[in-house]
């Protein structure tokens, strides 16, 4: 009996699952298993255990990089050695950024600085308040230039908190460890601090380089520790004698917080979709060169499964139209083939109404990119696809990305992809970027290196193309994984597709507490 290709499709995508799985355990699990019994007989929680207590009960979280770093340090678990999310606090959201000790004693690495700072800007375009769980031994030396030198690092961690401060958003510190040099600006930074008697520890040189530097012989808590802070520093603001109580007072302190302003944009009771989530594991091809049945996709995403589509009939390769999704309203683009001038023509007019409408913007980006040839250059796709561009990068309403599938070249910019900031960018599992696919990769390379080698009068037999394009599809293929685009932090995550309507829905709840702003188009090429 042939096997069906929806159970080729399902069994291909739980593999994708399960190895998902397994990365998020590692990350959970943080540092090695000595490390982190160690931590327990010192009677400091592990850095979730103190994020559950800080959390309300049965609270959300909605972890952003978790699998930041993967595989590019030796002896560093998934996630940087930093967990950064955002949950309900006192019923209020909150950006939760907490140092994992037990991964290299909670030191910032390159990618550490990169997603602390990510966070950040999460929380300044959400104006959520930001509590800080300080436990760190400061910048990993031997990693200098990925931390120290340039925008988007260590320094810009700084820079945001002042603008934070600016802007009125709370910042909370809870130390929980010992903050040295530059780390303890951290804290120092924020509107008020909690230390943990005889565990938190502040100063900007420690007692080894203290002696190191005048002679003082001095201990850590004389020199940085709680009582001296809170008494005679005046450095801290309040003393707790344990994790425990110290996660306590922050959330007592989150509770005298202003409260969590309304939503701007009204909400209508949820629907369940049309069909199950799951069903997304039988309808995205196992082979990438099988096209998915995004309407099909659309039924397991959207309330209800219902989409009132714009422009039908019109650019049918990108389907437009309004849905909602846990009851907010969204405009939806999502790929269903190549993009043709009449696709981007139609994205920009239905860009255009979302913005008039104050409507966030969800692109589920499943795109080989835009159409090339005679026909489409004549038909003048390089300045539609540059009104689409300009209608996307444009908009100020909320906008939200979900690779779904393959997402290519200007197909990829045009589907609001990183470097247009979306307020948050995932991919699923299978989902894939590049500047264009593997097998186009290496038939464009062999064809340059065919004519260089005509030029010169020399043959290039079958058996040696292939040799020369086998590592460049191999190469393309690597790059594009889910997996290294969540270890480079060029996405927010990678969401497993049965979590994607919960974690829009918290999003865009987020996002509806923001004050709109009105849109300035750029120039509309005619």
């Amino acid at each position: 009996m042939e096997t069906k290709d929806s159970d080729v499709n399902a069994q291909a995508y739980r593999l994708l699952i399960e190895d998902l799985a397994e990365a998020r355990q590692r990350a959970w699990l943080g540092g090695s298993e000595s490390a982190r019994k160690k931590h327990h007989e010192r009677n400091r929680l592990l850095v979730r255990e103190r994020i559950d207590l800080l959390l309300d009960e049965g609270s959300p979280f909605v972890e952003l990089a978790e699998l930041a770093g993967e595989g590019m340090y030796d002896g560093v678990a998934p996630g940087a050695g930093i967990v950064t999310g955002v949950g309900l606090i006192q019923q209020r959201a909150c950006m939760v950024i907490a140092n994992d000790p037990t991964v290299k004693g909670g030191t910032y690495f390159g990618m550490t600085c990169r997603k602390h700072v990510r966070a950040q800007q999460f929380a300044l375009q959400h104006r959520l308040p930001c509590i800080t769980l300080v436990d760190s031994g400061g910048a990993f030396l031997p990693d200098q230039a990925n931390i120290f030198p340039d925008d988007g690092l260590f320094g810009s961690i700084f820079r945001n908190q002042v603008e934070m401060s600016a802007q009125g958003i709370a910042q909370i510190a809870v130390v929980l460890g010992a903050c040295t040099a530059g780390g303890a600006y951290i804290p120092s930074l924020c509107d008020e601090i909690v230390i943990v008697r005889g565990k938190g520890f502040m100063f900007l040189g420690g007692p080894q380089l203290v002696q190191a530097a005048t002679g003082e012989v001095i201990d850590a808590e004389r020199l940085g520790g709680a009582e001296m802070h809170s008494r005679v520093s005046g450095v801290t603001d309040h003393i707790a004698e344990n994790d425990g109580q110290a996660m306590a007072i922050a959330r007592r302190l989150v509770g005298e917080l202003p409260p969590m302003p309304p939503p701007l944009r009204d909400r209508i009771p949820a629907q369940g979709p049309a069909r199950p989530a799951t069903d997304i594991y039988e309808l995205v091809s196992a082979n990438p060169k099988k096209p998915t049945p995004t309407r099909e996709v659309l039924r397991c995403l959207l309330d209800g499964g219902e989409l009132t589509e714009f422009k039908a009939e019109f650019g049918p390769t990108l389907i437009t139209g309004f849905a909602r999704i846990g009851g907010w309203q969204v405009g939806v683009l999502a790929n269903d083939g190549v993009l043709f001038t009449e696709s981007a023509v139609k994205a920009t007019h239905f860009i255009d109404l979302c913005c008039k409408r104050n409507i966030p913007l969800l692109f589920l980006a499943d795109v080989a990119g835009f159409m090339v040839g005679v026909e489409a250059e004549q038909g003048g796709i390089a300045k539609a696809g540059a009104r689409f561009i300009t209608a996307m990068s444009s908009a100020k309403v909320p906008k939200f990305t979900v690779i779904t599938g393959g997402s290519y070249g200007a197909g990829n910019l045009a589907m609001c992809g990183r470097a247009f900031r979306p307020n948050a960018m995932f991919m699923w599992p299978n989902g894939r970027a590049a500047i264009m696919g593997p097998e186009q990769a290496a038939t464009t390379l062999a064809m340059v290196k065919r004519q260089n080698l005509q030029a010169k009068g020399l043959d290039w037999s079958a058996e040696e193309e292939e040799a020369f394009k086998a590592p460049i599809r191999q190469q393309y293929e690597s790059f594009a994984a889910a997996r290294n685009f969540a270890r480079h932090l060029w996405v927010d995550g990678i969401l497993d597709p049965v979590e994607t309507r919960d974690t829009l829905t918290l999003l865009l709840d987020l996002a509806a507490r923001v004050p709109a702003e009105s849109t300035q188009f750029g120039v509309f090429r005619m």
